[in-house]
């Protein structure tokens, strides 16, 4: 079977023959990265590692070929999640940040001289985008999606979320038991606000969020009982960029997708008992 693309036959030759008249190993025995012919002929990375032997006083040489086309597609994928994370994190220091911290002065004044709840709520909320900011903006110098993980109670985490959106009218339904994971609690919570923001966006400012444990407590899942998600475009949510409105941004869902992989998790989308979104996020 040939493996050698023919447009690399002559110099595999000739480094082949300058290694038998010199002995000198120019390239790396223990693995190298070169073009190879798959059977249906078009050209796939490999890593190579190569073994020489004599028998009856002949030379032979051996390798081990291994496809590493699925390497480097995932290391390319990485590498775009890097990129967008590195373009987010310009955008929130140079065009989020000053504002965020004007709007915070102000709010602070106009809370000392009327302590009103309503106040309490919106400073609480800037401050919660400001501690995403920096978790973020550090996060990305470290080339990092997921930072230091710790024990994290999901109910305690699931009001947070929910209180720190506009939920309308909407009404979050909580199972009694749904236990601790282990996690980046400012990064998972950030992955339930994005759930539940897209619930109440598309199923309606009434809708019913209901949340609960997978089966054998293998993970979470947060349904809506709105209009659902089409399985034709099930595959796109999550891409980057990509909305279904005219004026929705497209990172929402990407976000809880980079989160979700952090961790090392599955994320899946499906039909909810009513008819509506249901994400389920499986440990």
């Amino acid at each position: 079977m040939k493996i050698i693309p023919e447009r690399l036959e002559a110099v595999h030759g000739a480094a082949l023959a300058s290694y038998v008249a010199t002995g000198e190993r120019n390239i790396d025995w223990d693995g190298i990265e070169l073009p190879a012919l798959h059977k249906d002929g078009h050209e796939v990375p490999t890593l190579i590692s190569l073994r020489e032997h004599e028998h009856n006083g002949e030379q032979y040489f051996t390798g081990i070929i291994r496809d590493i086309t699925e390497q480097r597609k995932r290391e390319s994928q990485l590498q775009d999640q890097k990129d967008r994370l590195n373009e987010f994190a310009d955008i929130l220091t140079h065009d989020i940040r000053n504002p965020l911290s004007i709007a915070y002065g102000y709010t602070e004044i106009a809370h000392e001289q009327s302590e009103t709840p309503e106040l309490e709520r919106v400073l609480a909320s800037l401050s919660r985008i400001d501690n995403l900011v920096s978790d973020i903006l550090a996060l990305s110098k470290k080339g990092e999606v997921v930072g230091e993980t710790e024990s994290v109670d999901i109910r305690e985490c699931l009001r947070a979320s929910w209180s720190s959106i506009e939920t309308q009218q909407a009404t979050l339904q909580v199972e009694d038991d749904l236990g601790v994971i282990t996690a980046d609690k400012s990064r998972f919570q950030e992955l339930l606000e994005n759930l539940f923001r897209n619930a109440v966006e598309h199923a309606g400012a009434g809708a019913t969020v209901t949340v609960g444990s997978l089966p054998d407590d293998t993970g979470l899942y947060i349904e809506d009982d709105g209009p659902g998600i089409a399985e034709p475009i099930r595959s796109e949510i999550f891409t980057h960029g990509y909305s279904t409105t005219a004026d929705g941004t497209g990172y929402g869902l990407s976000i809880v997708s980079q989160i979700v992989e952090g961790h090392g998790w599955d994320i899946a989308v499906t039909t909810g008992s009513e008819g509506g979104a249901r994400f389920e996020i499986t440990w």
